[in-house]
């Protein structure tokens, strides 16, 4: 039987992130691997996460025989041993972002590979959390008796070890050279913040390469794992606007215009004036903008009935 279309598969999908994301624990890979559904429908996520806890358990063999190094020796098993690597040549790649992918082939992002490197370290006993990092996804090792500072870790890179003077290099490289670093960049990822993440990159690759379907199915779990993100729901309307089903499109930009902050919205009234008074100039040119396309929406809706 073929499988049903995208947009129909999406509520199933996000029942099970949102199953996933209150997992006891701070497990990944079930949120990895029902995001991957996306692209793979009849992905089956038991092999993935049995593979999983197997390369967790060998990992543990080798750190009980190395416990004085257990990061060099976490890395020289991932990336020397499994072949594990960063896709420098083909970053764009979709197959990146999808754990099912990137274990079967071993080329990843940052992100999808620090889920390895956390899924892995985790089955191995080891104590380690993500790293909301602009621009490039980190791991830390927590100080303990392994070491005495946070270690940060780089899983893009063969799991390198980075100094506060690295980062620093990697937020300008990443974000420009205006970029101001501190502490508060190196804050812990929750599961939720990871989830969002991987989304937000995928949504953006599929933007540009104009696959509007995937697209807007990720807007809608991005939206399922945070009903607040208003500019999920902007940009899932503006979507569904691309894709010409202007009735979705209508109801979503017309939520977007009337849960806006006061301050940043535009009043039907204001708007036949161009922009709004007030807010920030930008702001308030993008509200202009998405006011806009409403009234061009409801002309087209008015039209069908």
């Amino acid at each position: 039987m073929s499988p049903l279309p995208l947009q129909a598969r999406i509520p199933q999908i996000a029942e099970d992130l949102l199953v996933a994301l209150n997992e006891p624990g701070e497990a990944l890979a079930s949120a990895a691997l029902a995001i991957a559904r996306v692209e793979y429908p009849a992905l089956d996520a038991e092999p993935y996460l049995h593979r999983l806890e197997r390369m967790g358990e060998a990992a543990a063999g080798r750190l009980q025989r190395d416990a004085p190094a257990r990061i060099a020796t976490l890395n020289a098993y991932l990336y020397e041993e499994l072949g594990f690597s960063g896709n420098r040549d083909h970053f764009d790649d979709p197959r990146n972002s999808f754990l099912n992918e990137v274990l079967d082939r071993r080329l990843g992002i940052p992100i999808s590979l620090a889920i390895v490197y956390l899924e892995i370290g985790r089955h191995a006993g080891l104590r380690l959390e993500g790293v909301n990092f602009p621009g490039h996804f980190l791991v830390r090792a927590p100080a303990g008796a392994d070491a005495i500072e946070d270690q940060i870790i780089d899983p893009f890179h063969a799991g390198a070890l980075l100094s506060e003077v690295d980062c620093r290099h990697l937020l300008r490289q990443h974000v420009g050279d205006e970029a101001a670093f501190d502490r508060g960049l190196l804050a812990t990822a929750t599961r939720q913040h990871i989830v969002v993440r991987m989304l937000v990159n995928l949504k953006r690759l599929y933007v540009r390469m104009r696959s509007f379907p995937q697209a807007r199915a990720i807007a809608d779990l991005l939206l399922a794992v945070d009903p607040s993100a208003l500019a999920e729901l902007r940009d899932r309307g503006l979507l569904a606007y691309h894709m010409e089903d202007f009735a979705s499109a209508l109801k979503d930009l017309e939520a977007y215009l009337r849960l806006m902050p006061r301050g940043d919205a535009v009043d039907e009234a204001d708007a036949g004036g161009g922009a709004a008074e007030h807010g920030d100039d930008e702001e308030s040119s993008e509200s202009a903008q998405i006011w806009e396309h409403v009234k061009t929406l409801r002309r087209r809706v008015a039209g069908f009935n």
